[in-house]
């Protein structure tokens, strides 16, 4: 009796031991002896950001594919990874319990095990189409105007969204805001309407101190805003809010208004140009090989609805001392779990830090039930990366986009060369404290195993079939 019992335990042993690394059950505690450690996420969601740990190999397994990590060859510094806190997303998390609240900012921005360390925000100057109610920080009674901006008063951001961000700066005082407008107050606007339009010339020096206002504003509420980009979407004219604005336009309003004010005024906020889709890398040019503007532009912002991540590279070949953003990017209520982590993980995530982007940013953070609140004419159908009822939060897609980069990779590290074999799309880093990180996405359908080679260093891994791979040591 005792031999056919230990005969029981050894083949539950082995039985146990056969299995690949991809069926293990979930271990929050990942063996700490092991250096390397590895977060994944599968199409099927199976794994949903699933921790192990694994040791490095004594070599090369020449049955596999080899990732080569090239440390000697460094490019662009980072700066973080992150969602737009549209105004409806902060009403909504503001009207949660304190308790339910609190616990999803620490997951959102906290540094801990549960955290996805979120690192980098984009917030809307005035209304995006994404708020309850179009409104600016300056909005006046029709037919009137106001060129002095007496009237200037922060509005409903001091509802929900300054709230919120002070709890969010509580939990990490790091993260990085910028700011984008969808439109002027209307009383600038050629139409006088929130839809479409373009900025009158005899504002433009108005409408740069609105900026200085909005900066200077929230500086007093002890937050920093540390980059602006003068419009969102300057060739879309359609949404709500909205405004058009040309390169010749942007350029202007740059080197004759908004830089100049900045300078005046002691502000050193960066102002990042363009801020729409990667079919148009004529746009930043145009405005970059005007001397006179470039002298106040940091850099240059993408979103990816049209065109793909080599627009990037585009500009960046012809304006090499020019900085790189990727600012958005939606999840729509009929896109898939499946379609758009590989998706986002491959062009959004990948492919713009492999095209000199500094930064990658999912669009809205948080929709209600109906994909709302939303403007008249606004997007209704734009995904957060939760969906709050009430108090009840639940994950959606671009949480684990978000999550397979953001703590991995904070503010600071550097992106390292790495070539692409077969299927496993992959973009590498160096953290400031010198650790190594590389993300990787199986194209395929079938699991793969692969080598991972960083200097002496040698990784023997596998990922399931549409499935994302973090792995940092």
């Amino acid at each position: 009796m005792q031999n056919l019992l230990l005969i029981l335990l050894l083949i539950s042993a082995l039985s146990c031991n056969s299995k690949t690394d991809d069926e293990e059950p979930v271990d929050p505690n990942p063996n700490p002896t092991l250096p390397v450690k590895v977060w994944t996420t599968s199409a099927d969601q199976a794994n949903l950001l699933y921790n192990k740990s694994l040791d490095f190999a004594t070599g090369k397994d020449d049955r596999f594919q080899t990732i080569q990590i090239d440390t000697a060859q460094q490019f662009q510094p980072i700066e973080g990874f992150g969602f737009t806190l549209t105004g409806g997303s902060a009403m909504l998390l503001h009207q949660m319990n304190a308790t339910a609240r609190a616990t999803l900012l620490q997951e959102f921005f906290g540094k801990n095990t549960n955290s996805i360390g979120v690192s980098y925000l984009r917030l809307s100057i005035g209304a995006s189409d994404l708020d309850a109610e179009v409104f600016s920080y300056n909005d006046r009674p029709a037919g009137q105007t106001d060129p002095t901006l007496q009237y200037f008063n922060l509005s409903k951001d001091t509802l929900h969204l300054i709230p919120v961000l002070k709890e969010i700066l509580a939990i990490n005082p790091d993260i990085t805001l910028m700011g984008s407008p969808w439109s002027p107050p209307v009383w600038m606007k050629t139409n006088g309407s929130s839809v479409g339009g373009n900025l009158k010339p005899e504002y433009y020096g108005v409408y740069a101190q609105y900026f200085v206002k909005y900066i200077q504003a929230y500086k007093a509420l002890g937050i920093t805003i540390d980059a602006v980009t003068p419009q969102n979407e300057p060739q879309h004219g359609g949404n709500n809010p909205s405004l058009v604005m040309s390169a010749a336009q942007q350029a202007d309003f740059i080197k004759n208004h908004l830089g100049p004010a900045f300078q005046a005024a002691g502000i050193s906020t960066k102002i990042i140009i363009w801020d729409h889709n990667c079919d148009n890398p004529g746009y930043p040019i145009e405005i970059l090989d005007d001397p006179a503007a470039k002298a106040f532009v940091h850099g240059s912002a993408f979103h990816m609805y049209a065109g793909d991540a080599g627009a990037l590279s585009t500009v960046h070949n012809a304006h090499p001392d020019r900085a790189l953003y990727f600012t958005e990017q939606w999840t729509g209520k009929n896109g898939t779990f499946d379609g758009d982590l590989q998706w986002h993980i491959k062009n959004i995530i990948i492919g713009t830090m492999r095209n000199w982007s500094r930064v990658a940013l999912e669009w809205n953070l948080a929709n209600d039930p109906d994909f709302g609140p939303h403007t008249p004419g606004g997007c209704t159908e734009c995904k957060g990366a939760v969906t709050i009822n009430g108090s009840t939060a639940i994950k959606n897609v671009a949480y684990y986009i978000i999550g397979q980069v953001a703590k991995f990779v904070p503010a600071g590290s550097v992106r390292l060369g790495s070539n692409i074999p077969g299927q496993l799309q992959n973009v590498a880093f160096r953290t400031p404290d010198g650790k190594k990180v590389l993300i990787v996405l199986n194209e395929g359908t079938d699991l793969q195993s692969f080598n991972i080679q960083a200097g002496s260093r040698w990784i023997t891994a596998s990922l399931q079939g549409k499935s994302a791979g973090t792995f940092v040591w």
